[in-house]
């Protein structure tokens, strides 16, 4: 059963919010990563294709009046989509933003199948191309083979998402589609780009629905890291209570939303969740996943190999940071882990990944929790169903560590609910990014419109 799932640049102004001072006492015998934040970085579905009415809403234009989003029932309906960095199936939630906070009325998985799948995981790791339709397919000729085949997959699990839940396609304002991300480069200093796939032009012709897509660009090209976009998202779907709250979005990346009351969402990615547990897995296991980490948990974490994986850079940067598979990678670990990786037990080496996960994150995050060490920490993704790894994050962290569905949102699904609330953003003419987590030059209207 599939799992449901830093460039430099001296000339930007950065906020500079600086997290708290806190002493700690670490289980490991390694200094601790300086947090503070600096003025600037340093671092097709295989199924048959639905057929949608031809009776097209009004197209929609960008509007400061947030009214402007809400049917004549009152509702403000929202379909987020989401592929996230474990390419394993595509994520459609449709929220209702006339409540505080949303509310999800229905969740739709839709299987990417074998051939998107592969083409996307090709693209996403940079493997060479072997020829498969044609013997002049390039990597060129395959990003727009599976951008085609991505935006098909998307307009089929909007079809199936309304139809499971009873709603009409002219009652949905947009669907913000976040995509696949191929590449993202924030790290390449003047040349930092960032790319992501599944073309919205043809999911608006398909659905006949208003499309939102192309969030991260515009913030990268703000000086920013075009990630992670969902802390102030995190906030509209999860208010923090007194004691504020940590968000942990376990996707094949892991990262981390602060929400603080009163105060702007901070947030960075930690490092890797399940990308290296998966790859690692699927190698030697020749399954997609660790179901519930128990082949993690039948082997013995390597403190060695621990040390020298969390020696990478990427863990004592400072944030705005943002990463993904292009660095994480079994070629990464390979390097990283020589002779001592090649020693181990697979099964050792799988308990170790699964560590690496919970240390990386934990010390990410203790500054804050140090200072409010009852701040509740709130998973969601597809890690968030690995049993093993909760029960190290609940013992590594100390305080509460519970799943997003205990507040209203299944794990799979607050990513995409999150894309929806990017979409509404879009349309209303206000800011999608925090600036204080991505670390560009200010709140930008991130996205662009392609009209049902």
């Amino acid at each position: 059963m599939a799992r449901p799932s830093t460039p430099s640049r001296s000339t930007c102004r950065r906020p500079t919010p600086s997290p708290p001072s806190t002493a700690r006492t670490s289980s490991r015998a390694r200094a601790a990563p300086s947090r503070s934040w600096p003025a600037s970085r340093s671092t097709s579905t295989e199924s048959s294709r639905c057929t949608w009415p031809r009776t097209r809403p009004l197209a929609t234009h960008v509007t400061t009046d947030p009214n402007r989003n809400r049917s004549d029932d009152g509702s403000e309906l929202f379909i987020g989509a989401m592929t996230g960095t474990s390419i394993d199936a595509l994520d459609l939630c449709l929220c209702d933003f006339s409540a505080t906070p949303p509310r999800l009325i229905a969740h739709h998985q839709e299987p990417l199948g074998a051939t998107l799948t592969a083409q996307l995981t090709q693209l996403a790791r940079g493997e060479r191309q072997e020829p498969s339709e044609s013997p002049a397919v390039d990597a060129i000729d395959l990003f727009g083979m599976a951008d085609r085949r991505l935006a098909e997959t998307t307009a089929t699990g909007a079809a199936r998402l309304l139809d499971q839940a009873g709603v009409a396609a002219t009652s949905v304002r947009a669907i913000g589609s976040h995509g696949q991300t191929v590449r993202h480069r924030p790290d390449w200093r003047d040349q930092a780009f960032t790319l992501q796939l599944g073309d919205p032009s043809r999911i608006a012709e398909l659905t006949g629905i208003t499309v939102a897509a192309d969030f991260r660009r515009r913030d990268m090209a703000a000086g920013g890291q075009g990630a992670p976009l969902a802390p102030p998202a995190h906030a509209a779907l999860f208010p923090p209570g007194p004691e504020g709250r940590v968000v942990v979005n376990l996707g094949g990346i892991a990262n981390a939303s602060i929400l603080l009351p009163d105060q702007a969402p901070l947030g960075f990615d930690t490092g890797p969740a399940n990308t290296l547990m998966d790859a690692w897995h699927a190698l030697h296991r020749g399954s997609s996943f660790d179901h519930n980490g128990r082949w993690a948990a039948s082997g013995q974490v390597d403190e060695t190999l621990l040390e020298t994986l969390l020696a990478d850079p990427f863990f004592a940067a400072a944030a705005p940071k943002s990463t993904g598979p292009e660095h994480f990678h079994l070629d990464w670990l390979g390097a990283r882990g020589g002779e001592r990786l090649a020693a181990l037990p697979a099964g050792d080496v799988q308990a170790t990944l699964l560590e690496l996960t919970v240390e990386s994150l934990a010390e990410a995050i203790a500054p804050w929790l140090g200072e409010r060490p009852s701040m509740p920490v709130t998973l969601c993704g597809g890690g968030a169903y690995n049993q093993q790894l909760v029960a190290r994050l609940r013992e590594r962290l100390g305080t509460t560590v519970e799943s997003s569905a205990a507040l209203g949102i299944a794990p799979e699904c607050v990513e995409g609910a999150a894309f929806a609330w990017l979409a509404r953003q879009l349309l209303a003419g206000q800011p999608g990014n925090a600036p204080s987590v991505t670390g560009a030059d200010g709140p930008r209207i991130l996205g662009g419109i392609y009209p049902a």
